[in-house]
């Protein structure tokens, strides 16, 4: 990694004393798409939420661009799984509102021109003036993505945005977030259940055992390369490598990682590139061990 943008360094987050997660240590670079997996109650969200600054960890930091991050920023902007959106104002009024806390000085005119420069990025182009009730669950996140990239934030967070969707509408935004992403060089931090979707949006997976008491148990390089299309990412060679390799983590190994006998630094976690034809392990510490696939 080129870059450490983003430093999560040894927090944990602890309710009523007991621990939903410990010890996590993560680099993020700028321009790196990062998503993390694992079941319900390993704490994702409030990883997240820490690294919008809406909680805070018990223990450790989290350092964006140089900076410890004491609380809400317009430079970390959040999309959450339902759109957020302001019932009362149009498209172009809620992304605007945004854009106007970012730069309170600018013009009116300013303010919604650059509103309507996002509002088109994401393909909504003719839709400015219909309120939130007139606009498809698609479209609504499609207005939360422009709300977030149209402050220009340093990271954009995504708490399963897409969940909610139908399998269609799912993979067009998919396709526009990823498409966005790429052009403009956004840095993001995803949080998601779908195995596919990790694999055609990340450049690397953070793989987080059961809670609680939760641990990055492994960072998974994404074997496929930075430029790939949906409809080919199953014929390469690498696909059924690295999904395999999250699947049987997911089903057994999130589970009994724990009591898997091996000398494990919490500070510099395993890297494993599923797919290659030689051991596996590309940094951090653990045992030599294959993850070519079947």
């Amino acid at each position: 990694m080129s870059e450490r943008f983003i430093s999560v360094e040894g927090i944990g987050r602890r309710y009523a004393g007991a621990a939903v997660f410990e010890d996590l240590w993560l680099s993020i670079a700028r321009g790196e798409f990062v998503c993390m997996i694992g079941h319900s109650g390993c704490g994702k969200t409030t990883v997240l939420n820490i690294l919008a600054g809406l909680d805070r960890p018990s223990d450790g930091v989290v350092i964006v661009d140089g900076q410890a991050i004491e609380g809400p920023s317009l430079d970390r902007a959040v999309i959450f799984q339902s759109h957020a959106l302001l019932p009362w104002r149009t498209v172009v009024g809620n992304v605007a509102f945004a854009v106007a806390s970012r730069w309170p000085r600018r013009a009116r005119a300013d303010i919604e021109a650059h509103a309507r420069r996002f509002i088109a990025l994401v393909g909504l182009e003719g839709s400015e003036g219909k309120r939130p009730a007139e606009l498809s669950g698609g479209m609504k996140q499609r207005v939360g993505i422009a709300r977030a990239l149209a402050i220009e934030p340093k990271i954009m967070l995504m708490d399963e945005p897409f969940s909610a969707l139908d399998a269609l509408t799912r993979g067009t935004l998919q396709d526009e977030v990823r498409r966005i992403c790429l052009t403009t060089g956004q840095t993001a931090f995803m949080i998601t259940h779908d195995v596919d979707e990790a694999i055609y949006l990340a450049d690397r997976i953070v793989l987080m055992t059961n809670g609680p008491g939760a641990e990055i148990a492994e960072i998974v390089e994404n074997p496929l390369p930075k430029e790939r299309r949906r409809a080919d990412i199953h014929r390469h060679p690498g696909f059924y490598a690295i999904r395999n390799h999250l699947i049987d983590f997911l089903v057994t190994r999130s589970r009994s990682f724990r009591d898997e006998p091996r000398n494990r630094d919490r500070r510099h976690p395993l890297v494993v590139r599923p797919g290659v034809p030689e051991p596996a392990v590309v940094g951090g510490t653990g045992e030599w061990r294959m993850a070519s696939g079947e």
